[in-house]
Order: structure tokens, then sequence, then C-alpha cells
């Protein structure tokens, strides 16, 4: 049971930046112990894995087993209820690997089928996976805040710039392109003015596979220092977000904005931006992830002002030292060790031949 099961958990993983702002779901359906259907969810392809997956099995799916990721939708969307299709199919027995956390549904799909005789099977040993597979769907539905994620490439002593010169890259291109695998399962991507300006970065998903929504890039700039002629600005295409304060100057908004840029003003204290602020802002649009890319001061005000819920540290095997070179963290820091930021759930991700991520949960 359990092979199938992770087959689904797999099926539903080849939907990685396909589905926002809809969860990622694989299904599997197995009769007499053939698998006879599969599919798996992606928001351009609309229909559910479910139903693709039946669609598959054709008449096979009477009397068969479905094995789904994520519980049965039961409610009206973009298309119809996908329990109500599991009735129909004649499917015998679902066996899921966890609740729908979305509260039109979760468990009332489920209900849904039982009531109309279908054996209805929760398989605990793949929730956690389930559950870490659709974390920043689940964050959302819980709080309609996007999921935010701390990224860094750093030294193997905390540092992420030099004093001086900061010509080159820190980490290598493998750990780099792991890098790019994350702004793909991203929504939105955030740096600073001070990221932005040294490296008139683009800040784009450079993968090249398919995605459900352009990736929101967003740059906080209190004072609206954004050149019209960067690249980021040239490349925008309904994608470039700017958050300011109202001290900033409404001819260079109105410049922004005659190039395409939006720009939000969210007031925040001594003059910065809002980052809570920001968050409600993108919830309201439905963006489930965010992650961040920028310097020491941006990352250590995400951090204390309790937004990040994961950070991403990728670790080079360098030492840069010296009490100039920039932290992972800056600002104001805690002032005592026990006050320090904890984290927990820490899990290491090696980087062949000599480079590791260090990936833990706030």
């Amino acid at each position: 049971m359990s092979d199938y099961l992770a087959l689904a958990l797999d099926l539903a993983a080849g939907g990685v930046g396909q589905t926002s702002p809809n969860p990622m779901v694989g299904a599997v359906v197995v009769r007499d112990g053939n698998i006879v259907g599969q599919g798996f969810h992606t928001y351009a392809g609309r229909k559910h894995a479910e139903i693709l997956a039946m669609e598959e099995a054709g008449g096979l799916a009477r009397g068969a087993t479905l094995y789904v990721s994520l519980e049965p939708c039961c409610h009206e969307g973009r298309t119809g209820p996908c329990a109500d299709a599991v009735i129909a199919a004649g499917i015998r027995k679902v066996v899921a690997a966890m609740e729908d956390p979305n509260p039109q549904v979760c468990g009332k799909g489920f209900e849904r089928l039982r009531a109309a005789g279908i054996e209805v099977v929760v398989d605990g040993e793949y929730t956690a996976r389930a559950r870490k597979l659709n974390e920043a769907f689940i964050h959302f539905m819980a709080t309609r805040q996007p999921f935010v994620t701390l990224k860094s490439a750093m030294t193997l002593d905390g540092k992420i710039a030099a004093p001086i010169d900061n010509d080159g890259w820190i980490t290598s291109e493998r750990a780099r392109a792991h890098v790019q695998t994350l702004r793909h399962a991203s929504d939105c991507i955030l740096s600073g003015i001070g990221t932005v300006l040294a490296d008139d970065c683009l800040l784009t998903d450079r993968t090249g596979l398919p995605r459900s929504r352009p990736l929101l890039r967003i740059v906080l700039d209190s004072q609206l220092r954004l050149p019209v002629e960067s690249q980021i600005v040239q490349s925008v295409d309904k994608d470039l977000l700017v958050v300011t304060t109202s001290a900033a100057s409404l001819e260079r908004k109105a410049a922004l904005e005659a190039a395409g840029v939006e720009v939000c003003i969210l007031d925040g204290r001594d003059g910065r931006t809002d980052l809570r602020g920001l968050l409600d802002f993108l919830g309201t649009r439905s963006y489930q992830s965010l992650m961040i890319e920028a310097g020491s001061l941006v990352n250590w005000a995400a951090l204390d002002s309790g937004i990040v819920n994961r950070v991403y540290f990728y670790y080079a095997p360098k030492i840069l030292g010296g009490l100039k070179s920039l932290p992972v963290a800056g600002g104001s820091g805690r002032p005592r060790r026990k006050d320090a930021l904890v984290l927990r759930g820490i899990s290491l991700h090696p980087i062949p031949p000599d480079e590791f991520a260090v990936e833990g949960y706030l």
C-alpha cells in the first residue's frame, strides 16, 4: 500500500512551480495489484490529479483503490468536486497521505466518500512527507500569508561579503543551480535596494521550467533609489513590485510606474518598509511562498520581525574572517546568547564535492 502512496507523492512533486495557488497533488489508481491510472495536478491543466488518474484508468477504476497525496476536494472551484467524481467512478477505497488544510475541505471530502460507502484510510506513515511537500500551502491556509524562506550563501565563518572587493561567487555553480530550484518553487523573491544596486541583479527563475504564475520580484526601497535603467526594471513584465515609504519621491514613484513597475507604500518603523504589512499584501493576492535573497541588514530585519519560517543557508569551504566582512545577519542582533534565535527540524543537504546547505525552521 505504501509503495503506491509513495508513487502518488513522487507524482505530486512533478507539479513544483506549476500549481500555485493550489497544492501539489498526485494520484494513482490500482486495480488487482496493477497500476491502471496516474496523474498529478498543474494549474494550467486545470484537472485535478484524481480526475487525471481516473480518466486514464477508464472503466478499470470501478472497484479499484485510489491512492492520493491529499484529501479529495468536495467544493466547487475552477473544477467540480473531486470527491463526487471519485464516487461516480466507482472507486472502492481511497488511501490518502493527509487531510486537506483548506477549511472548505478539511475532512469534508473524506466524510462525503464514507457516506457513499467508500472505505477511507489516512496513512500516517506518509503524512509528514505530504506536509513537507505542501508546507507553503498549509501555512497559507492557516495564516493567509506566504511561507517565508530566508536563503543565503556564505563562508564557513558566516560571512556573505568582503569589505572591499566582492567580484566572483562565494559558492560553486552547482550550489547556485540548487538555489534556482528554490526560486522555481517560490511565488515571490525579495531583496533589498542595497543588494540590487550593488549587483544590478535580475532576481529571475533561471531553471527554464514551466510555472503556474510569473515569479514576482520584490525590492525593498524606502527612498526609491532604484534606477529606471537597472536590469531589473528594464526586464519588467508585470512581475516587479517595489515596496517603499511615504517619504519617497513622488517623481521617482511616477517614473518607475511609467516603466511598468508596481510601487506599494508600506510604512514601517524608523523610516523603513513594513515587512509584516508586505506579507498581508501578498496574501490578498494568494501568493503562498516568498524567498528572501538579500543583504545582511534585510536578513536581520526579516529574522528579527519574526516573518521568517525557514532558513536555507549554503556554505562554501572558505573563510573570510575580519571584523569588517559582513555576516549573514547584521543589524543590532541579539545582545545575549540566551536570546539567540533557535532553529528546529535541521536538515543537511550535501552539495558535492565539498559544499553543503543547512535547512531549518524558526
